[in-house]
């Protein structure tokens, strides 16, 4: 085992900082310098000289300097660090022509480092000063990587990488959608085809920046794969997308596949990685510091080791508690004396876009997922529950003096009209000025790691970030009712578990009650205990289903859909079933498009 310490640039704040972690280092004394400020990079740096004493972590007020307790069978398996004392990333997957390999993990531990690393974008410097393509190469000698990177550096491989910073695209890309793909490549009919696929025809004449998105999306996939290289990179893309978007964009990559290309994968949508890839990776360390890539493991195993929170190749734990799943679905909680919400049918016009709700009620203690396509009314209707839209027919009847919490879709939008407000600042304003003696606090400040983001700006806070804050806000705010529009986008796999299990609990120990629209089935599943279903014509007229239980609501969605889920039969997360496959064919038989576990007869 050995003790390192590193500083994770992204929370250390030098203007702000009296650098106490430098004054208070014991080899002062001596004369020597295990830690000093660089004054070319504004950051501090930790020197070999360094012993992990754990001094300057806790005179660190904004927890930017970690010591890493590695294996011993690590020690040589640096691939690459960030600067001096910066965040070191240990081991690459390995990929596999014909093979999707899909990396799950938390944000912040390496995994845009290596998409680009594989990519050919960075080139690993080994975590020393020689990062020559020779001795990259050398390093994997004996392994599949050897021929990868020899391969790779000789440019024998052409790759594709779709990033994850698509709403980019507009600024340096112009023109009409069908264009921009026909300059990809000038093949009329392959165009045409990948629009067909990827839903994209009727949008050909759309201007980019006129596009949402989850359009931009498609389009960035729709010109990944039209280039026609041997490796995919697709770093996160279904952000943005809907269900069913989801597993279109995830047959066309898998048709990749069966091309023989090399595929990685990196997203955090479980259901979506279950049904893509046939290989997972597990991303582990401490976010900001370093990054540790587990083994190769088959898709089921390796999703399911990292829900229980242990790896077993690794003799790992890298969580405390596993993430367990309903085997049965829940029954809803709708009893009379509980009912909080009452709806008529209710009606409403924006531009062309017309929205019909069906009559509903809603109960104390209860969290609705609201479950539908894009461009479906799905929001629409989240503004009218939370009073910052008015319906043009019909009522929405509160019992009792309700109080109403919104946490809305952009969060971008709350950065763009607050970002000269702290973080702690902006809370109060929602929550009231005691937020900090709400029963609650604890758990919101330590689940969403609430406390280095303080005094930062809403402005210099990342999406994910920004998605945290607003949600912990609403959460503290004292409402009877709470609306969560995308609570899981920008959020990495650890967070919307977190996510999830803070506001199941907050909800259920406050005896309120919660809408959630959401996209990621698997979280929509982990919270949810009744569901509420959209259908209709997107950008034309939606139409919403009254809340029901859960089983009768996602049976009703999925038939819609033509799709079937099945239960894991370890943890109890849903899976999605092949079309056409023996579990298929069974569950459309029994009506049990959702709930069904045959542990007998797992897929894969």
């Amino acid at each position: 085992m050995s003790r390192i310490a590193v500083v994770d640039n992204d929370r250390c704040q030098p203007k702000k900082c009296t650098q106490e972690c430098i004054r208070f280092c014991p080899l002062v004394r001596t004369g020597k310098r295990a830690i000093y400020f660089d004054e070319e990079i504004k950051k501090p740096v930790i020197t070999d000289l360094c012993t992990a004493c754990g001094i300057c972590i806790k005179k660190c007020p904004f927890d930017a300097i970690t010591i890493i307790n590695t294996p011993a069978e690590l020690e040589g398996e640096c691939i690459h660090q960030y600067g001096p004392s910066g965040f070191k990333l240990f081991r690459l997957p390995i990929l596999k022509p014909g093979k999707v390999i899909g990396i799950i993990g938390q944000n912040a531990l390496g995994k845009t480092t290596i998409a680009k690393i594989l990519s050919g974008e960075v080139k690993p410097n080994l975590c020393s000063n020689n990062s020559s393509e020779s001795a990259v190469i050398q390093y994997f000698k004996g392994t599949e990587m050897q021929t990868y990177m020899e391969r790779l550096y000789s440019k024998d491989l052409r790759v594709v990488h779709k990033t994850q910073y698509i709403e980019a695209i507009p600024m340096y890309v112009k023109g009409r959608v069908k264009d921009v793909l026909y300059k990809v490549k000038g093949d009329e009919k392959a165009v045409g085809e990948v629009m067909e696929k990827l839903n994209l025809s009727h949008l050909g004449d759309r201007l980019l920046s006129e596009l949402s998105g989850g359009e931009l999306q498609r389009v960035a996939i729709a010109a990944a794969l039209l280039r026609g290289a041997d490796v995919y990179v697709f770093d996160e893309p279904t952000t943005h997308l809907d269900i069913i978007e989801r597993f279109r964009v995830a047959n066309a990559i898998r048709e990749l596949a069966e091309e023989g290309k090399y595929i990685l994968v990196i997203d955090h949508d479980l259901a979506i990685m279950d049904y893509l890839s046939d290989l997972v990776v597990i991303l582990y360390g401490k976010p900001g510091a370093y990054g540790i890539s587990s083994h190769v493991k088959g898709v089921k195993e390796g999703i399911n080791e990292y829900l229980k929170g242990y790896l077993v190749d690794e003799n790992m734990l890298i969580r405390k508690e596993p993430v367990r799943f309903n085997m049965n679905p829940p029954s809803r909680n709708a009893r009379e004396d509980k009912l909080l919400l009452e709806w008529t049918q209710l009606r409403k016009r924006v531009g062309s876009f017309e929205l019909t709700i069906m009559p509903g009620k809603a109960f104390r203690g209860e969290v609705i997922g609201i479950i539908g396509p894009n461009g479906i009314g799905k929001s629409t209707f989240a503004k009218m529950l939370a009073g910052a839209l008015e319906p043009d027919e019909g009522i929405i009847v509160p019992y009792g003096s309700v109080v109403m919490s919104y946490k809305p879709q952009y969060v971008s939008d709350i950065a763009m009209k607050l970002g000269d407000m702290t973080v702690g600042n902006y809370i109060a304003s929602v929550a009231g000025p005691e937020y900090q003696s709400n029963i609650h606090w604890p758990d919101l400040a330590n689940g969403f790691t609430l406390i280095p983001l303080m005094d930062r700006l809403l402005s210099e806070l990342s999406g994910g970030e920004l998605q945290r804050v607003a949600i912990a806000a609403a959460l503290l705010r004292g409402a009877d009712v709470y609306v969560f529009d995308e609570p899981m986008a920008y959020l990495d796999v650890e967070q919307r578990m977190r996510v999830a299990h803070v506001l199941v609990k907050t909800i259920t120990e406050k005896e309120a009650l919660a809408f959630v629209v959401e996209h990621d089935i698997t979280m929509l599943d982990r919270i949810s205990t009744a569901a509420l279903v959209f259908h209709g014509e997107p950008g034309t007229s939606g139409t919403a289903e009254p809340p029901s239980d859960l089983r009768t609501a996602m049976n009703q969605f999925l038939k819609m859909q033509d799709m079937t889920f099945r239960r894991d039969s370890s943890t109890g997360r849903p899976r999605f079933n092949k079309k056409g496959s023996v579990l298929d064919r069974t569950q459309r038989e029994l009506n049990e498009f959702y709930y069904f576990v045959d542990s007998g007869r797992e897929e894969r």
